[in-house]
């Protein structure tokens, strides 16, 4: 007799209990998760970016613009102008300094028997944002063009912080005539590191578009204020304000782009030995190397002063005045070209 014994049929119950189920159940809830938390991410960027243009045109409308736009060959390019007696003083700012008419508002207050020109390269201030290539070459165009336009009296006098020492370096070889002297406030030269290296990436520019940078800057406005107390509470609204509007805008990402090729451009390049050079550098920090540059730039001068001041690389907004009665004892010499 055979015996036949029924297995009975597996269960919904055990199905469930099949190794692949678990792993795969997990697997989905991650899957949704993820999807819920990008969808997520995604609605915040949107409503942020719209938050951010509407505060912008917001902005624009209440907050006054300052200076006059200069039309030259290859776009507009915004001129301060302060004082109608006294030598001639042509600012240039540091790199991506989003107003420089209201950075360098404390020392203009203080350089009052001067004439001041601010001239805002595209992508600073109230300029245009796109331009050519951020080469050397075409910056120092750019400005001599606006210069001429305005009619200035020659020879006028440069003052550059940062960045703008290489460009100034550079205009004054160009342009010999038309330069009396050159002032660097803690002035970018031959020789050093290149500072802009890994600043013009693309993706931070979402940063501000995104409405990010304006909502941490609410928090926490310190970030992107200057230091000291010369500034106007309206200056640093404004100044806030335009830090969003010009954060990593197409030329400024260009010009630290061409950072490595600029620096490559004026590696050999030295002020003309009758040229006035003063030169303010901070002493914060370990400032030997930095110090050798700034010296050896001089060395060879006429007439050349390197004065080191307590505080950081931006020291007209906190010693402003030191600044102005330096710049005032210089030009006293007689052989400063007034």
């Amino acid at each position: 007799m055979t015996i036949t014994i029924a297995r009975p049929s597996a269960s919904t119950s055990d199905l469930d209990r099949s190794p692949s189920r678990p792993r795969l159940g997990r697997w989905r809830r991650v899957a949704r998760a993820s999807g819920i938390a990008l969808v997520a991410v995604l609605v915040l960027v949107i409503v942020g970016a719209l938050v951010n243009v509407g505060a912008e045109q917001t902005e624009r409308r209440t907050l006054p613009a300052y200076g006059e736009r200069v039309a030259v060959a290859v776009g507009h390019l915004n001129v301060y102008r302060h004082g109608e007696t006294g030598p001639t003083i042509v600012m240039l700012a540091g790199y991506g300094t989003p107003a420089p008419a209201l950075d360098y508002a404390p020392l203009i207050r203080e350089l009052d028997d001067y004439q001041v020109i601010v001239v805002e390269g595209f992508g600073y201030g109230y300029s245009d944002t796109d331009a050519p290539p951020r080469t050397i070459e075409n910056i120092t165009s750019e400005l001599h063009e606006a210069l001429s336009i305005l009619h200035l009296e020659e020879p006028y006098i440069l003052l550059g912080h940062s960045i703008a020492g290489i460009y100034d370096l550079y205009y004054a070889n160009r342009y010999r005539d038309e330069v009396a002297a050159v002032i660097g406030i803690d002035a970018s030269l031959p020789g050093q590191i290149n500072g802009l290296a890994g600043q013009g990436n693309p993706v931070s520019r979402l940063v501000a578009t995104s409405g990010l940078l304006r909502a941490v800057t609410a928090v926490a406005p310190s970030l992107i204020e200057p230091g000291g107390t010369a500034y106007t509470e309206k200056e640093r609204e404004q100044m806030r304000a335009m830090t969003v509007w010009n954060w990593a805008n197409p030329a400024l990402l260009d010009e630290a782009n061409q950072g490595a090729r600029n620096f490559s451009v004026v590696k050999d390049m030295t002020y003309p030995a009758d040229m006035p050079v003063l030169s303010f550098i901070k002493k914060e920090g370990s400032q030997a190397g930095w110090r050798m540059l700034h010296q050896t730039q001089l060395q060879n001068l006429d007439h050349g002063e390197l004065v080191e001041l307590d505080g950081g690389h931006y020291l007209h907004w906190t010693h402003a005045a030191a600044l102005a009665q330096h710049i005032r004892e210089f030009f006293s010499g007689a052989a400063v070209n007034r």
